[in-house]
């Protein structure tokens, strides 16, 4: 009998790292006590894998009778959590104890698995992020949960043993040969021919709109719908996913990272496939859209990485919610700061908000007469601080619809399929123009002087808009990030005054 050591992970952020656990187990006296112990800063659900372990090991066919054992998960310091340990630490014991025979071929994987009191083999969260580390080290392989072998088998390089049952696990090391990895072969088809939820063609009038989403998708910019109830802000919104290209391969991967740390992905599923919507009600936490806990999680502004975030009802949002929004649009990334150090997520992401005008809604409709006081009006719009609004590049108004454009008489407008070809184009150029995945939206102050230059009628524009309607040099540099949208979406190389133009009819809103 010795000490077996195994490969595990914990996490730091969105990033796994090895854990080593480490088992010594023994048969005691009859004059002894049994013991077992776990050490190496285990939270409680790493605790109780001594009760889950010790049954699942009886109900295997493998009772350890009295023993005494202590596991040790190192790095000390380093604190873990989750029950993805259940399964090397009932491996440990078997190998401590003598009880599995044949070749060591521990030191050549990572294991991770939360066992059932039959013995049966559950999901774990991040198996994407453990797989890239098994990579990164050179291990041969991993094994996983059945339910996240599809998952882990993302990753390019490594052996991946699906394991339903502690028992197979057990055939597994005692003879390697006789279990085949899973293999996974990626492709961008896997990423292509959804249905969109909502189709353009669907939504009546509202041509301004559709041209202002058009010009959002193209150029990943952020865009706040202000009208009445029931003008079709939602259902814009939703359409606003089948226009944006497809995800790659190297978004699918980023996105299925995050959405596998906070346990989103159901079971059998390998990589997220279609990009993220997320629509967080407005009673959330600061914590919880951006992010948080002892061990931070990512929030909601990191799920809607590579994809929408629609923030509806905007003004109902606590102020102190939205604030630290700000962060996020800006940089497209958030950190948080804890004692035990400082996390970074991913945040880019397509903000889409939504709010009415004023608190009853129909400020400005044409037929419901508004009953709020300009002083209630005021006070709801000052919810909203002006450095967020900002950090919006379109403000569309969305009037309310008459029934002439409702009507089943009227002509349908442009599918979210042809929308999407002049979107897909558009992109296209600006890779062409950056040399990468970068939208307009990204370029820094150095490049709008470089892709955006002014004519004499441009400056007048922009003057205009400094001079008379007040806007500052941060929203004037997102104002030439649009025109520039508008001019690849026309075809052209060059930004035009027209272009500019067109963008400023975007500020409808503050």
């Amino acid at each position: 009998m010795g000490v077996a050591r195994h490969y595990s992970a914990a996490f730091v952020g969105l990033d796994a790292v090895i854990v080593e656990v480490e088992v010594d187990a023994y048969q005691i006296q009859e004059d002894e006590k049994g013991a077992h112990i776990i050490v190496g800063l285990p939270d409680t659900a790493v605790r109780e894998s001594r009760d889950r372990v010790v049954t699942a090991l009886r109900n295997s066919g493998h009772p350890l009778g009295d023993v005494r054992f202590t596991v040790n998960l190192a790095p000390g310091d380093l604190r873990k959590e989750g029950p993805l340990y259940d399964l090397p630490i009932a491996l440990g014991l078997l190998r401590s104890l003598e009880k599995i025979k044949g070749p060591s071929v521990e030191h050549d994987y990572m294991i991770v698995g939360e066992l059932g009191l039959g013995g049966e083999v559950r999901r774990v969260c991040g198996a994407l992020s453990i797989a890239l580390l098994a990579r990164q080290l050179g291990k041969k392989g991993i094994m996983v949960p059945l339910a996240n072998a599809r998952e882990a088998a993302a990753v390019p390089g490594i052996d991946v043993i699906p394991i339903e049952s502690l028992k197979q696990a057990i055939h597994f090391l005692t003879d390697p040969e006789t279990m085949k990895p899973l293999n996974v072969t990626l492709s961008e088809e896997l990423f292509r021919n959804a249905t969109p939820p909502v189709d353009f063609a669907d939504i009546r009038g509202q041509v301004h709109v559709k041209r202002a989403m058009e010009v959002a998708a193209a150029g990943a910019h952020n865009i706040l719908l202000c009208g009445p109830p029931g003008s079709g802000k939602t259902m814009i919104a939703k359409a606003l996913l089948g226009i944006i290209p497809d995800l790659s391969i190297e978004e699918a991967l980023e996105s299925t990272k995050i959405h596998s740390i906070t346990g989103l992905l159901g079971d059998g599923h390998g990589l997220v496939t279609q990009r993220p919507f997320r629509s967080p009600h407005h009673t959330i936490s600061y914590a919880g859209l951006i992010g948080g806990g002892t061990n931070p999680r990512p929030g909601e502004v990191s799920l809607a990485h590579n994809g929408v975030l629609f923030l509806d009802e905007l003004p109902e949002f606590p102020r102190t919610v939205l604030e630290v929004l700000r962060q996020p649009l800006e940089d497209r990334c958030v950190t948080v700061s804890r004692a035990n150090g400082s996390f970074t997520f991913p945040t880019s992401f397509i903000c889409v908000a939504a709010m009415n005008p004023c608190p009853c809604g129909f400020l400005g409709h044409p037929d419901k007469p508004c009953r709020d006081t300009q002083l209630q009006v005021d006070r709801y719009r000052s919810k909203i601080s002006g450095p967020l609004l900002d950090r919006i590049d379109m403000h569309i108004d969305v009037p309310a619809q008459r029934y002439h454009d409702l009507s089943s008489s009227n002509a349908p407008g442009e599918a979210s399929k042809t929308i999407r070809e002049r979107v897909i184009q558009a992109r296209q150029r600006q890779r062409q123009r950056f040399g990468k995945t970068k939208t307009n939206s990204e370029m820094s102050s150095r490049e709008i002087k470089i892709y955006c230059p002014l004519d004499d009628a441009g400056h007048e524009v922009l003057q205009h808009a400094v001079d008379v309607l007040g806007m500052s040099a941060r929203a004037c540099d997102r104002l030439l990030r649009v025109a520039l949208t508008i001019a690849d979406l026309e075809g052209t190389d060059k930004m035009e005054t027209r272009h500019l133009m067109e963008a400023m009819s975007f500020r409808g809103y503050a």
